[in-house]
């Protein structure tokens, strides 16, 4: 199956599907407050209120689904226990029939001796209401071969366990806005866009998300280490979401990064993830095949 979506006039070139996601443990540090302005005095500066911020992120979910295609660019930080790892992504999303391509690349590995070349190689994930599919994932899995995962079987629901922060979700997510303040104008790819800073209760936005999401989101409700997300979102002039920045918090496992134990018991820590999506280049040309049945290993992966 193909899909083929995007505007020709005005596109430049074909999007490069390239774009994964880097099955790595991720959380996020949830430390960002926010709180609304007073009402007058965002009135007689001409800000929106706190009610007009609140649903203008909320509904950059519904704008987005209406927005055709895009290019992504995904950063995901993580720090857990001190050590702080960046992993970055790039792809392209068709928002009409919800499915992406992404090309994740892993932190830096040892050099190959007397090559000097990196070990790392791009995890391939491919976005679907139905199911994630990854290549490269790693040992045990066939060169060439995908694995399906139905993201709401991850403990986060896939918010940030793929190594990316998919648009979709990132958007899905803010359906659950809370808090929301208005931080001012800025410039992003040659566009004027608003700067929105609040909270997303997690709960509230597993509720409001569109099916398969919805399940997904639920499930970052029992796996995340808090119920809600302190978050940065960028909105354009037509209400779409050009940047969105969430902070997560994941529990870590015992013993391992960000994890100890003791004579008393494990200690259970929190690793931080702090994930950017960020949009360009509206309807470009996108073009996703899904794999086929043969080209689907069918064993399991490993959770991380």
């Amino acid at each position: 199956m193909v899909t083929r979506r995007g505007r020709r006039s005005g596109a430049v070139g074909a999007a490069v599907l390239c774009a994964g996601t880097v099955l790595a443990v991720l959380a996020t540090p949830a430390t960002t407050g926010c709180s609304a302005p007073d009402a007058a005095v965002g009135a007689a500066a001409g800000e929106p209120a706190a009610a007009e911020a609140r649903a203008a992120v909320r509904e950059a979910a519904g704008v987005l689904a209406r927005s055709g295609t895009s290019r992504a660019h995904t950063r995901v930080e993580t720090d857990s226990g001190g050590t702080r790892v960046v992993i970055r992504g790039t792809g392209a999303f068709d928002y009409g029939t919800r499915t992406g391509l992404l090309r994740v690349v892993p932190p830096a590995a040892p050099a190959v001796p007397a090559t000097g070349a990196d070990r790392r190689r791009p995890i391939v994930a491919l976005v679907t209401p139905g199911a994630l599919y990854l290549r490269n994932r790693g040992a045990g899995v066939p060169a060439g071969k995908w694995v399906r995962v139905d993201a709401a079987t991850l403990p986060d629901g896939n918010l940030v366990t793929g190594g990316a922060t998919d648009p979709i979700t990132a958007a899905e997510l803010l359906r659950g806005a809370r808090s929301v303040s208005f931080r001012g104008e800025e410039r992003l790819h040659g566009e004027t866009v608003r700067h929105y800073r609040g909270t997303v209760d997690l709960a509230a936005a597993a509720r409001a998300a569109r099916p398969p999401w919805r399940g997904r989101l639920a499930a970052a409700v029992a796996g995340l280490s808090r119920r809600t997300v302190p978050f940065d979102a960028y909105v354009d002039g037509r209400g779409r979401l050009r940047k969105i920045r969430q902070h997560f918090a994941l529990p870590s496992a015992a013993g391992g990064p960000g994890g100890s134990g003791g004579a008393g018991g494990a200690v259970r820590q929190e690793v931080s993830v702090v994930s950017t999506t960020t949009l360009y280049g509206f309807g470009v040309p996108v073009e996703i095949a899904l794999p086929g049945p043969g080209d689907i290993h069918t064993g399991r992966i490993a959770a991380p």
